[in-house]
């Protein structure tokens, strides 16, 4: 166990990877010698060689599906794309190839795919650079997507998508790269597919993913200076939702707040809400709230930025509007 950021926790299961399986290689943009856009693959070129380390030009349409082809074709390759952004140019590979060749084949073809990007805001990039779309590719069936905010998810995880034998898609939140957090390098990797309680309350339910669950944690904590016991549960998988995780918080809680970077209108905490509704309806005692993305595309001010994500002032007045009747 050793302190580690979170770039780091995803270098090691990259560096990881290759040396087990000579079939793995990488293929994105800068991750050669730029040592990737968050520098997670820094060092893999020199130690692995160009072969196993390919550096690809801004066409993720194209190097996307370089990579099923290669997957269909027996290679096990972990693609980079720098923002959540630039893999729309993706969505033809992705959900209309990678999602759908074992369907349309009737299991005969598998796509052993990992497809890895940046996601949200909060770094001063300008809104082509900013969004949070992980709700789009939770969309798909076919498509695994999983969402790590710690460091030692951001490890196991690349660890678990590469021994699965369809196309997962891992979205890293950007503010998460140079955070630091425990990381166990010899621990077997935890499964992913299943959502991990955070911090145990009783008052209400907080759920979120990503990036904003350091921002849950704090409001939790400000919370319990004013005596709010809140529970804070960490989805980690996107697509397949751990839906009974979900609906075990809220009936110890019985109050939930969403809080997810994507925007209300028809994103992942909408589902979750649906889902809280169809399974869990007389367990509330009172309407789910949300915490979202204001519906502005993300402002490259800094301050209009911050006032644009959800934030832990955001949350807890969120819980207390739960808890006091004023959603």
């Amino acid at each position: 166990m050793r302190r580690a950021t979170y770039r780091e926790g995803v270098r090691t299961a990259l560096r990881d990877a290759l040396r087990r399986d000579p079939r793995v290689f990488l293929l994105g943009e800068d991750v050669g010698r730029y040592g990737g856009a968050y520098a997670c693959s820094a060092g893999l070129l020199e130690e692995f060689g160009p072969e196993r380390v390919r550096d690809a030009p801004l066409a993720e349409n194209g190097f996307v599906g370089a990579a099923i082809g290669a997957a269909m074709g027996g290679l096990r390759p972990i693609v980079e794309i720098m923002t959540v952004n630039f893999a729309l140019l993706a969505l033809d590979q992705l959900v209309n190839n990678a999602a759908t060749l074992r369907h349309m084949t009737a299991g005969q073809v598998s796509v052993p795919l990992v497809v890895r990007m940046a996601t949200g805001a909060g770094r001063q990039l300008g809104a082509q650079h900013s969004h949070s779309l992980e709700n789009w590719f939770a969309h798909v069936p076919g498509l695994r997507v999983l969402a790590p905010a710690t460091v030692q998810d951001a490890r196991d995880m690349v660890l678990a998508a590469f021994d699965d034998p369809d196309p997962v898609v891992i979205v890293e939140n950007q503010v998460l790269y140079p955070t630091e957090g425990d990381l166990d390098e010899d621990a077997p990797p935890v499964s992913p597919w299943h959502a991990i309680v955070r911090r145990p309350g009783r008052d209400a339910s907080i759920i979120t993913h990503g990036g904003s669950l350091s921002k849950s944690l704090v409001a939790a904590e400000l919370l319990a200076k004013e005596g709010i016991e809140v529970e804070v549960l960490d989805l980690r998988c996107l697509r397949p939702l751990d839906v009974d995780a979900i609906v075990a918080t809220v009936t110890r809680t019985h109050r939930a707040v969403l809080v997810d970077e994507s925007w209300k209108t028809g994103g992942l905490a909408a589902e979750v809400c649906a889902t809280l509704v169809e399974r869990a309806f007389y367990e509330l005692d009172a309407p789910v709230a949300r915490v979202c993305s204001v519906e502005v595309p993300v402002p490259y001010a800094k301050h209009l930025e911050d006032a644009a994500l959800p934030s832990p002032a955001r949350i807890v007045d969120a819980v207390k509007g739960v808890l006091h009747g004023r959603i």
